[in-house]
């Protein structure tokens, strides 16, 4: 195994079980590993602390385990039997109302860099490393394992998450089909109700599952209310408004897939098209050119505006813009449900955003509720950079 060396003084992240190596962290390397090769990380007086996947980058090595016996060839297979315990654990795996939940979160499962969905038996995988992406064909043979006859397809859709690299095919396509399954769009629950997912053309592998606890609040603070989903995919927050009893729900997102999307999953509910409009346009034109008062909750859950942090300035000027608007228009009364899914925006910042918009607004504005991510998009205590979504319930007078 290759030998990474880290600095003096250097190593008291990875004795906290930090999964990351950062590269100035590194002193040398013993070896010439290819990017995505198994290395090991060591102190600098050579005591053996971690191993993982090698990567070019500001992160040098995505930890895989602390121990120095523990990548057998089962490892995946371990690993991923420990992911779906948790998810029976929390109550997903076999529910009945919900067939959909995310089987793994990356570092919040201790394999950095993998992100696996689960869509009523079809799993879909996104390597965001070369080491995932170079071992997807384990992975796929692993899922098999743990699900057994419950498996239908595993989908790899990596290519939009991948670091680009020659040598590397970056093709989605299937790695494992039954032959009595054809399709590539499945019907999931959710919380009772229903959603098409195609995790070939639809963004991310297919769903926004990290939604799910604060659709279900959507859902149930709807009732009486006319409703304005901003950025709305394929709808997942307009659904449970109308499930719960919303008058009218008016979705907007620039994506006419997304929108097709939507009215399918409003007939596959029985909604009534009378209750629903969809509007293919810019959310934040709309906003801006929308009814002061017409709306009386309002759903603003944008794209991450923050991919980096060179970006951070500008996102938070975005974010308090985006929500300053939000909250001149609302109703007396209303509630809105904002979030930043941004993972280098932090809970402080966005609350300080938000904050200025409703200082900017010239209303009051009183904090409801703090949301977050839900159980199957875990959190690596000794990661905690792998908090990420973040929202606010505000009433506004």
């Amino acid at each position: 195994m290759v030998k990474v060396i880290l600095r003096k003084g250097r190593d008291s992240s990875i004795r906290r079980f930090h999964p990351w190596v950062f590269s100035g962290a590194v002193a040398e390397v013993v070896g010439n590993p290819a990017e995505g090769d198994i290395v090991g990380v060591y102190s600098s007086e050579g005591e053996f602390l971690a191993c993982g996947h090698w990567q070019i980058g500001s992160i040098s090595v995505r930890i895989l385990s602390f121990d120095e016996n523990a990548l057998s060839p089962d490892f995946y297979e371990k690993m991923l039997s420990r992911a779906l315990q948790v998810r029976i654990a929390a109550g997903l795996h076999g529910a009945s109302a919900t067939t959909c939940y995310r089987l793994v979160h990356g570092e919040g499962d201790n394999l950095p860099g993998l992100i696996v969905d689960w869509y009523d038996g079809v799993c879909v995988m996104q390597a965001h490393s070369v080491g995932m992406f170079r071992a997807k064909k384990q992975i796929a043979l692993a899922l098999r394992k743990i699900y057994g006859e419950e498996l239908k397809a595993v989908y790899d859709k990596s290519s939009g998450t991948a670091p680009f690299k020659a040598g590397l095919e970056l093709v989605d396509g299937y790695l494992y089909r039954r032959e009595d399954f054809a399709a590539d769009e499945e019907t999931v629950l959710e919380g009772g109700n229903r959603f098409l997912v195609n995790w070939t053309e639809g963004q991310k592998t297919g769903f926004f599952l990290d939604q799910r606890e604060n659709r279900a609040a959507v859902g149930r603070l709807s009732r009486g209310r006319n409703v304005l989903n901003l950025f709305c995919y394929t709808g997942g927050f307009s659904i449970y408004a109308l499930a719960g009893g919303a008058v009218h729900v008016d979705s907007v997102d620039s994506s006419k897939k997304a929108m097709d999307m939507v009215d399918r999953n409003v007939a596959l509910n029985g909604f009534d098209s009378s209750m629903h409009t969809s509007y293919c346009c810019d959310a934040i034109d709309f906003l801006r050119t929308a009814q002061e008062g017409k709306y009386d909750l309002m759903i603003v859950d944008p794209p991450a505006f923050a991919k980096h942090r060179g970006a951070l300035e500008n996102a938070l000027r975005a974010y308090q813009r985006l929500n300053a608007a939000a909250i001149s228009k609302v109703a007396p009364g209303g509630l809105i449900f904002t979030f930043s899914c941004s993972q280098v925006v932090d809970k402080e910042a966005f609350a300080l955003a938000v904050f200025s918009a409703a200082a900017q607004a010239g209303r009051s504005v009183r904090i409801l509720d703090r949301m977050n991510q839900p159980a199957d998009h875990a959190v690596n205590i000794y990661h905690p950079e792998g908090e990420y979504l973040k929202g606010l319930l505000l009433y506004v007078e």
